[in-house]
């Protein structure tokens, strides 16, 4: 049996810089309160977001018990985050990638006419033995709904604004879909009923948006469906979104302005998913999860402990 998950460890940056604890003291109770959470989930690997510093990370894997492997994408954004993971096991690297499909033209980012032709955080893969033969694993972490309007502001000038930077962002977080689609395709290379492979992150929008919808290729077959149980073609590069066998009283990672979203998720290959006993959110046996409510503006959390995201698990048996 092993645990898989995905978990935004929101704004791991060491102390003294502009976004993370100001001092050692808010350091140290961030590193404490998520180093609690990952003990008690004892997953097998998690994949992480918001790395803003890569010893930061380091620090909270010395703070876990036993050894635990790090790896993490070379390619931050703007402000130093990146994607991870923290396993049990050895890893092997096998793509650390921001790259758009060739066939995928930039998409505009902003009212100047500035174009994005590659993602704005890399997608790591990784290899690790899964007990049952090789684990393939990918996390990401997609364009952000929250809006960052031109000189850092949060909030628009008018509607048309909101309207035109919220259209930007889901054109950055759709291409990003497709990039990180194409990824998976490689890592399944045909054969999602012989080989092990996960997609994990923050997709930063929920089970039924286009851009999740993106990731899982042939559509039909979806846990919970008629179409579920029944063997077709489309099983060998399909992927299956874990979301329906969390319990619904827990089905939510982050509370946005008071309202419950499931915006991380853990999508298995066939034969993954075949082998899936259970989902959650939070931390198993302990029910919902108890989040904070986050506004539009990310810098009023600085220096809080924790994260402002539940992880997001499934086991998955021999």
């Amino acid at each position: 049996m092993m645990l898989l998950g995905t978990w935004n460890l929101e704004n791991l940056y060491r102390p003294g810089g502009p976004y993370g604890p100001p001092d050692e003291a808010g350091y140290e109770a961030k590193l404490a309160a998520l180093a609690a959470v990952i003990t008690e989930l004892d997953p097998t690997l998690l994949g992480v977001q918001e790395v803003g510093d890569p010893e930061a990370l380091k620090d909270l894997a010395g703070m876990l018990d036993d050894d635990w492997h790090v790896a993490l994408s070379e390619h931050p954004d703007s402000r130093g985050i990146r994607v991870g993971f923290l396993s049990r096991t050895p890893l092997t690297v096998v793509a650390d990638t921001r790259a758009f499909p060739a066939e995928l033209r930039p998409v505009q980012a902003d009212d100047a006419g500035l174009t994005a032709g590659q993602a704005g955080r890399g997608v790591l893969a990784v290899e690790a033995e899964g007990g049952e033969g090789p684990l393939r694993v990918a996390v990401c972490h997609l364009k952000s709904k929250l809006l960052t309007y031109p000189n850092g502001r949060f909030q628009p000038r008018d509607e048309g604004e909101r309207a035109r930077y919220g259209a930007y962002a889901l054109y950055r977080r759709a291409a990003e879909a497709t990039a990180l689609r194409a990824l998976a395709d490689e890592l399944l290379a045909g054969d999602g009923q012989g080989r092990d492979v996960a997609i994990l992150g923050d997709l930063n929008d929920e089970v039924q948006a286009a851009t999740t919808q993106i990731l899982l290729g042939p559509p039909g077959s979806e846990i919970g469906t008629p179409g579920y149980d029944r063997p077709d073609r489309g099983d060998a590069t399909r992927l299956w979104d874990v979301a329906p066998l969390i319990p619904p009283g827990q089905r939510w990672s982050r509370v946005n302005s008071g309202r419950r979203e499931l915006i991380d998720h853990v999508l298995l290959s066939h034969r993954l998913v075949r082998r899936a006993t259970g989902a959650g959110t939070g931390l198993p046996g302990e029910g919902p999860p108890g989040l904070p409510s986050v506004g539009p503006d990310p810098a009023e959390r600085r220096g809080e402990p924790g994260s402002d995201h539940a992880p997001v698990w499934v086991r998955v048996g021999g």
